[in-house]
């Protein structure tokens, strides 16, 4: 799985999933996706970071190229630094507690099926410590009859993507 974080909101904007590997397409096409929900345009309408680790479908010339076009600024963890990359290790400690290791998940399958589920729980109802062990919904949309998830009306605002790929 790859995913990708606003370190602001703590929202996971995009992910991907598969049971092969992840590949530099997919991560471009997660880049697409990221920055449509979040400024509704198909570039950023300011350079906003995408922070990612070193790895080759990260640092791919063609991988830099579409960031680039998407109006982000590719930066990249120091080698063999994970505490350069802590919102994403957190993220998947979480996700790994309590999500996967509360469900009954009899193969890969099954985990890729529930995947969306968790995510929108994660990003509306999960409480978050470091706001306050509220939810990112009362936290940031205090009325939630106003609220659009798929974030076409987000606030444009100065903003830093973290990408990671876990296994498992």
């Amino acid at each position: 799985m790859a995913f990708a974080l606003d370190c602001h909101d703590r929202e996971v904007i995009g992910w991907v999933a598969t049971t092969a590997g992840i590949s530099g397409e997919m991560i471009r096409d997660m880049m697409v996706r990221c920055v449509e929900q979040r400024f509704g345009a198909i570039r950023a309408p300011h350079p906003v970071q995408w922070l990612s680790d070193n790895g080759s479908i990260f640092a791919a010339h063609r991988t830099v190229e579409i960031a680039l076009a998407l109006g982000l600024v590719p930066c990249f963890t120091p080698v063999e630094s994970p505490e350069s990359n802590g919102m994403a290790e957190a993220f998947v400690r979480t996700f790994k507690r309590d999500y996967v290791r509360v469900n009954p998940i009899p193969d890969a399958a099954a985990a890729l099926a529930l995947i969306d589920n968790w995510m929108e729980d994660y990003n509306i109802v999960h409480p978050h410590s470091r706001l306050g062990y509220r939810s990112r919904a009362s936290t940031f949309f205090p009325n939630p009859s106003r609220v659009r998830f798929d974030g076409v009306n987000s606030r444009e605002r100065a903003g830093l993507f973290e990408v990671d790929r876990t296994s498992g």
